[in-house]
């Protein structure tokens, strides 16, 4: 044995956490082995495969405490190579256990898929551990955040003024958005402050507005159009009669694609009431944000680029792993008011003018490196490989809506604005709803969901998963119709 290789050995055995080069590169095999595999299984794999007897038997397993020492399949005393082949067995069986939201089935609720690139530049960004909530502990990796915020603000129309954050998801980016609004418009004073939603807007906004101090009884529901849009008329109605009464109207929330239907609101109509009453405009885009690249999405989500602020999943329609959310504001200004924050300890960290510092910009001050998640995989495809597949979806949720309308047991009352297609038996009752959804789920192809749609019972095929083609929604909608023969099969042939 060398020198130099005692010296390795005695170095990993007197510090166990940091594990030599041959031991990252066996371990970063390992783990990349078992996503190949994994996302190789992915087709045939089942859509959703939370099996009770199953999840009985792993779950007290897996709540059991960490060792004191690592445990191999020899036994304890294991260094952690030889630990990490029975632990990633126990994830990959774990993952099994779940709603396969990276799935081609997965058509349930908005997923997005999971994009092995991106979460390659999180193993990156994670590894190299850098702090970037303050430019000038990591300029060069800000800078590479900050590109892909500036290249959102203009895709979104929004001027050079306009700034945003990265955060982990559509919940603390709205409300990000919501403190902006009500420290720009509020001040301190927030009691008489009232916000403005649908019945068809995400819970994540009310939940804000109460996290941001504001009463249950300051965010008030717009009526919807029948076509499920936020009323417009019904919106300026509401503001006048609430200032008329003393209350303070500073924030109307329109959704560019809700998470029921996927309706696009009337956002250049919704703009014009804001501008006209004063409240700042905020725009939804968690789900349908993204598809202002494409020219049909731009045309259906007219008016955004009026918007104070817009939040944005691209763990959704930019398809990236779950944990990341953005706010932009046509004022970056207004996110520094609501959320700078200063320390003694921090008199020596310096400033970088050319690049925001995002622990101002947001409620977070430690936050993880979140820009190469983006960057990576918007740099290696190319902004046309996105566009192609959101199109893809659009072209299927058309599909799906019109193979479904021509069912005579089923009706699609809403053609889709985006990639959400909601149906349902016609004349049928809440009982032969649920039986539908649970027949189509059982086949295991695929993965639906239901809502509420004006207190009925609806069905929903979400197709977002950019692994989502054609052959699998073609197989849906048979799985859907087969269902709904066998759920109707008492009824007679409708006339």
């Amino acid at each position: 044995m060398t020198a130099a290789v005692r010296a390795y050995v005695a170095r990993v055995s007197d510090y166990p956490l940091e594990p030599g080069r041959a031991d990252i590169q066996a371990m970063a095999a390992a783990a990349a082995e078992m996503v190949a595999d994994f996302v190789e299984g992915l087709p045939d794999a089942p859509a959703y495969a939370v099996d009770p007897a199953q999840v009985a038997r792993l779950v007290p397993r897996l709540l059991r405490e960490p060792p004191e020492r690592p445990v191999s399949g020899d036994g304890p005393g294991a260094g952690p190579t030889d630990a990490l082949g029975p632990l990633l067995a126990e994830f990959r069986e774990a993952t099994v256990v779940a709603a396969d939201v990276a799935g081609p089935g997965y058509m349930a609720y908005v997923g997005g898929g999971g994009l092995v690139t991106s979460a390659l530049a999180e193993f990156l960004a994670r590894a190299v551990n850098r702090y970037t909530g303050l430019a000038t502990f990591a300029p060069a990796l800000v800078a590479i955040e900050e590109s892909v915020l500036r290249w959102m603000c203009r895709t979104f129309g929004l001027p050079a003024t306009a700034a945003g954050v990265v955060s982990t998801g559509g919940s603390l980016a709205t409300l990000t958005a919501v403190v902006a609004a009500r420290t720009q418009a509020l001040g301190e004073d927030i009691g008489r402050g009232t916000a403005y939603v649908s019945a068809y807007t995400h819970r994540c906004v009310a939940k804000a507005a109460h996290v941001a101090g504001l009463r249950r009884d300051q965010v008030r529901v717009v009526p919807s159009t029948p076509d499920l849009r936020m009323d417009p008329v019904a919106a300026v109605a509401m503001i006048a009669a609430d200032r008329a009464a003393g209350r303070v109207p500073f924030l109307l929330v329109a959704t560019g694609g809700t998470t029921h239907t996927g309706t696009v609101d009337d956002l250049v109509a919704l703009a014009d009431v804001a501008a006209a009453h004063e409240v700042w405009f905020h725009v939804d885009g968690a789900y349908g944000g993204f598809f202002q690249l494409t020219e049909r999405g731009r045309a259906r989500l007219a008016g955004i680029e009026r918007a104070d602020s817009i939040v944005l999943d691209p763990h959704k329609s930019l398809f990236l792993p779950h944990g990341t959310g953005v706010t932009l504001v046509r004022d970056g200004a207004t996110l520094r008011r609501a959320f700078a924050a200063d320390g003694h300890y921090l008199q020596d960290a310096g400033a970088d003018d050319r690049l925001p510092d995002y622990a101002d910009m947001g409620p977070e001050l430690t936050r993880d490196y979140r820009g190469l998640r983006l960057w990576l995989p918007l740099h290696l495809h190319g902004v046309g490989a996105f566009r192609d597949a959101l199109d893809e979806k659009l072209d299927l949720a058309a599909f799906a809506h019109l193979e479904l309308a021509a069912d005579p047991r089923l009706e699609a009352p809403w053609a889709p604005d985006l990639s959400t297609v909601a149906f349902r038996l016609r004349d049928g009752t809440a009982d032969e709803q649920r039986a539908l959804l649970a027949r189509v789920n059982a086949s295991g192809r695929v993965f639906i969901s239901s809502t509420l749609v004006e207190g009925r019972v609806t069905l929903r095929l979400c197709i977002i998963t950019f692994r989502t083609h054609r052959d699998r929604v073609a197989e849906a909608v048979d799985i859907v119709r087969e269902a709904a023969a066998a759920v109707t099969a008492g009824r007679g042939t409708p006339a």
